[in-house]
């Protein structure tokens, strides 16, 4: 059975294929409880050392994808559900640059999209992306750009609240031109914004960087969500 959804007067065929975009991602430790005070409830907070948790900040420039060509900047906690379940991803902010795949995206998955600001340069070693939202900075971030590995599709998990009730997608990611780096290699400014002031919350600081990675041709599969 073919499941669709129409979307701002356009029909959306499950499932959303990502041909081709490029992604970055860069890991923080941080503390556990200010992590599970971002958590929404019936998940728990993965713990990776005592007292610590990781927090991602993944910005993706979509460029050949069923819902259109566009910016994204994630905030993204690990999460499992309370009482047992698969590890995932929990997104809190997700800021887009067009308004087709931010609707898609909160109607089909429940994404917490928002159409944003945001600006990327790139040299050949570097990306550095800008959010901006509501006329204030929320976050400045430049890391290394580049790499040689291939990365094949991996399964994983998405959880998200749909009219608050919570939900799991499986989606797929891989790609080449992919490296992983290391060490005092990420910039980091945090602005005003209220987001700003969540994300320093964490303690977010180019300290607190665990690693960062670049992917330059990425392919990705979003799947139905399917209710818990």
């Amino acid at each position: 059975m073919t499941i669709t959804h129409d979307i701002l007067g356009q029909t959306v065929t499950m499932p959303v294929d990502v041909r081709d975009g490029s992604n970055a991602t860069v890991i923080f430790d941080v503390d556990l409880e200010a992590a599970r005070a971002l958590a929404p409830a019936g998940f728990e907070v993965i713990e990776n050392a005592p007292g610590r948790a990781q927090f991602a900040l993944a910005l993706i420039d979509y460029k050949d994808n069923d819902l259109g060509a566009y910016l994204e900047v994630g905030t993204i906690l690990f999460v499992r559900p309370e009482g047992g379940g698969e590890d995932g991803t929990f997104i809190t902010h997700l800021p887009v640059t067009e308004q087709f795949t931010c609707a898609a995206g909160n109607q089909i998955w429940g994404f917490p999209k928002s159409v944003e600001q945001i600006e990327v340069t790139n040299t050949e070693t570097t990306t550095r992306w800008v959010l901006t939202m509501d006329g204030e900075l929320v976050v400045d971030v430049t890391l290394p750009r580049g790499g040689t590995d291939e990365m094949p599709p991996m399964a994983l998990s998405a959880y998200t609240l749909i009219d608050g009730r919570p939900h799991v997608t499986a989606f797929t990611q891989g790609g080449s031109g992919s490296g992983m780096f290391f060490g005092g290699e990420v910039s980091l400014t945090l602005g005003s914004h209220p987001i700003a002031k969540e994300l320093a919350s964490l303690g977010l600081s180019p300290d607190s960087v665990v690693l960062s990675t670049w992917t330059e041709r990425m392919q990705a599969r979003f799947d139905e969500p399917t209710p818990l």
